[in-house]
Parts: structure tokens; sequence; C-alpha cells
């Protein structure tokens, strides 16, 4: 049995990889994250924001006489591979218009079950708003950026209620974790394998092996799980948050609508996915934007990202 369960659990890790291999403008591989690097070396390095080794965060301040907006960089990789990483044309953009950056990196889910990764993640906002006054940084001002699982936290981050604790011992928890806005790239807008099996139907996209091994769950029983994973995949949805209060969201895609599920990595970064979102937004007169067939970090990409921001930081 404990020889079984291990080889499930390395299928589930390989199948996770496979998948992100596939895509190459899902999210980031190992070996890749970082690659093409920054051209400008952050103000502050490998910081440490919270208790776990991948609680860390480089910063780059911009400079300026007022505090500064923020734009944090949230890295993809399925969960389970990647590492803090920040495109070199935004952070570049970005630092000349003013607004500071931040990419940070949370628990992966060989190391830790959902929802560790959402509450890492929400955590380094609230250590972001911690320092505001020490970085010269404006803590009303915060976007979230990324691309697939970085996307998805993004989003969650910006439609969850805010989980700021103003009464416990650790002052990092007190502050808030809402967004001014998200601009992602490639996103999810739900993890439950229930909504992607309905999104997609007669593909086996709901089975990707990144969302078994954050679950710990078997797809091939998704009707047969405990009510507990049940709550668990809603909890780590962003639409299941999603409220008329929400900050905007600009979700960009490397396929179209029209592009045909050939495998599970492009089911798993389709623009159906911005199409639902989209439909809930609109009902509820929260702005969202969904642009397709746009290449990861070109020049149209950066563009749209810096644009839409900039309006919701209310910069010229």
């Amino acid at each position: 049995m404990r020889m079984r369960i291990a080889i499930s659990a390395t299928l589930l890790m390989l199948a996770a990889g496979i998948a992100l291999g596939q895509q190459p403008d899902g999210g980031e591989r190992p070996g890749r994250q970082n690659a093409p690097g920054p051209r400008t070396p952050p103000t502050h390095s490998d910081v440490k924001y919270g208790p776990f080794s991948r609680n860390v965060m480089d910063v780059w301040l911009a400079k300026s006489d007022k505090p500064t907006p923020v734009m944090v960089s949230i890295h993809g990789g399925g969960f389970s591979s990647g590492n803090k990483a920040v495109s070199p044309d935004l952070l570049e953009e970005c630092l000349k218009s003013g607004i500071s950056v931040v990419a940070s990196t949370y628990r992966l889910s060989g190391e830790a079950i959902a929802p560790a990764q959402f509450l890492d993640s929400a955590r380094a906002i609230q250590f972001i708003r911690s320092k505001a006054k020490e970085w010269n940084l404006d803590p009303s001002r915060i976007a979230a950026s990324g691309g697939s699982a970085g996307a998805g936290i993004s989003l969650w981050l910006g439609f969850h209620d805010d989980l700021a604790d103003p009464k416990n011992e650790d002052p990092v928890l007190r502050q808030s974790t809402r967004l001014t806005c998200m601009a992602v790239f490639n996103a999810q807008t739900s993890y439950d394998p229930r909504f992607i099996r309905d999104l997609f139907p007669g593909t086996d996209t709901y089975k990707i092996g990144a969302l078994a091994m954050l679950f710990r769950m078997d797809p091939n029983d998704l009707d047969q799980l405990p009510k507990e994973k049940y709550r668990l995949f809603e909890e780590c949805s962003p639409l299941t948050h999603l409220t008329k209060d929400d900050a905007p969201a600009l979700l960009v895609y490397s396929s179209t609508v029209e592009t045909p599920i050939r495998d599970q990595s492009v089911g798993i970064h389709h623009p159906r996915f911005g199409k639902a979102l989209k439909e809930k937004m609109d009902a509820l007169g929260v702005e969202c934007q969904v642009h397709t067939g746009v290449e990861k970090g070109s020049g149209e990409h950066t563009k749209l990202t810096m644009d839409f921001v900039k309006r919701q930081f209310g910069m010229k």
C-alpha cells in the first residue's frame, strides 16, 4: 500500500510537469523561470516575508518623491514549479512610470497542499503593505500580475474577502490583502475540476496532474470524493469569491476562443476561462477585459498591461 501511494504521488508530479512542458506560454518551467532575467537588479533581493523557505520576494523600488504604486508579479508553473520572476519589459516600463515592482514566490504543491499557495501570496501582499513607509509605497494602490497559476492566484486575491486580522499578534497579518486590479496571462478562473469538466466537455482537461497534486486527489474519483475536497476546490477558485465590490481585471490569452482543445495544457490555459469570468463580471458591473491571440511578453502584451494598470492606479 505504501509503495502504491508513493508511485501515485510520483506519477501525479510527473503528469503536472509534462502538461506544463507542453505549453510554452502558460507558465514558467523549471530552469527557465528566470530567463531572460530582469535587466535592472533588485533594490532588495530575497526578502523574507513569511516563515517558510519559499516565502521570499525581490523588490524594485521606483524613484519618486511620493509614495509609489506597486505591481506584484506572482509566478506560474502549475503550482509545482517556478520561482520569483517578472518580465524584463514589464519591469522596465513599470519603473519608468513610477511603479515599484515585487516578484514573489510561495510553497509549491509538492511541499504543501492548497490553499497554502494562495495564503502565502496573500501574506506577501500584507508584508508589502507593512513595508509601505520604509519603502515609500502607496498601500492603497497594489496590482497583481502573473501567468497560469500565478494568474489564478492573482485573481483569487482580487476577489477574496479581505483576510486582514486587525487583532492578530503578527503585525503583517493585520494588513489588508485587497488589490486595486489584476492584469494576468493565460489565467484559470476556477480550479474546481467539476467546473473545468463542464467547461471543456468531452476532454480530460479536468484530470490535469497539476490539480491532482495541488488538491491531493484522484480525478478519476471526482464524483466520489469527500465533501471537504469539494469545499477546498471552491475555496481555491477565484470565481467562487467574485462579488460586485471586487477589483477590475485584465485577462490576456495566447490562444483564441476558437482554438481546439488538443491536449490538457491547451485546455487549462484556454480563454474559455476568461469568457466565463467576463460574463459574471459584466453582470455585476465590474470591469473585465479579455484579449486573445496575444503573445506572452510581446509589446502588445506589455502595452495592454501597462495601460490597464496605470488607468486603475489613476496615473496619466
